[in-house]
């Protein structure tokens, strides 16, 4: 019973002593890149704000101009070589696209954080409204899960605010404390601790105080009703606090961030943008 106790302390004051990290899950190891899948692309090197250096690929549209420009903002696990299936088909349906890694992750340089990789995407938005393929291209942001918490924040604070027309939001939610608390209740360990653990956490970020600042930006939030992760829920309680234009898809059967493993749903959201810009 004392071994047991003392692991459990242990646990708790190094759950205690960093919780917000449990939010990341990099990998440094680039399993591919786009060529693999016959994409035209560019490494991008560039600097974040405080000066971690960090790593991206800009995917141009096969036809230019494009229709619109994505920024893509990844979920907290891996790097881009594994998300990279989740917008590899758009250049081809003419959005250039612009991925990469926040610090931590593949070979952009540093350790995550919460206030880091929102550093990191606002500087992004700026290196990638800086390509020759972005100029005079509307600029949408395209999010999932972290990543689109991090897109919800960032199209509400950014410098560059009044040129971003466009943010996508896949299985995101609406607190970081209240996700942490959901992950937290479902370990028997953590149960009991979910709330003083939860609250270790910043909710400085908090998406669902920031979606409403956001103004008329064009809003789609995406969530699939089987989502094992993060409850679409969160979807719903965002969509109600985000102004018009806005549309809420829930799609039947859905998992996390699987939503454009479907060509249906790809030739959706691909007509969704199309009504935004052409």
């Amino acid at each position: 019973m004392k071994c047991y106790t003392a692991l459990l302390l242990l646990f708790c004051m190094a759950l205690l002593s960093g919780c917000s990290q449990f939010l990341f899950y990099p990998h440094p190891t680039l399993v591919r890149t786009p060529a693999d899948v016959g994409l035209e692309y560019r490494d991008i090197q560039f600097t974040s704000r405080d000066g971690t250096q960090l790593h991206g690929w800009m995917l141009p549209a096969t036809t230019q101009p494009a229709t619109a420009s994505v920024l893509f903002l990844h979920g907290n696990g891996e790097n881009i070589s594994t998300h990279l299936g989740s917008v590899y088909w758009m250049p081809e349906r003419n959005f250039n696209v612009f991925l990469f890694d926040y610090r931590g992750y593949g070979r952009s340089a540093g350790e995550a954080s919460l206030d880091g990789v929102h550093e990191d995407a606002e500087r992004a938005v700026s290196v990638l409204l800086a390509q020759p393929e972005a100029s005079g291209v509307p600029l949408v942001l395209f999010g999932q899960s972290i990543g689109g918490a991090i897109a919800i924040h960032t199209t509400a604070s950014s410098e560059h605010r009044d040129k971003i027309k466009g943010l996508i939001v896949e299985s995101s939610f609406s607190s970081y404390r209240k996700v942490a608390r959901e992950a937290l209740a479902g370990f028997w360990l953590t149960w009991p601790l979910q709330w003083p653990l939860s609250l270790t956490i910043s909710d400085a970020y908090h998406p669902g105080r920031a979606i409403a600042r956001i103004g008329e930006t064009p809003l789609l939030l995406v969530h699939g009703d089987q989502d094992t992760i993060i409850q679409h829920a969160h979807s719903e309680r965002l969509y109600r606090e985000a102004n018009e234009p806005k549309e809420l898809w829930i799609i039947a059967g859905g998992r996390h961030i699987n939503a454009f493993n479907s060509i249906e749903n790809r030739e959706r959201l691909v007509q969704y943008l199309n009504g935004k810009f052409k």
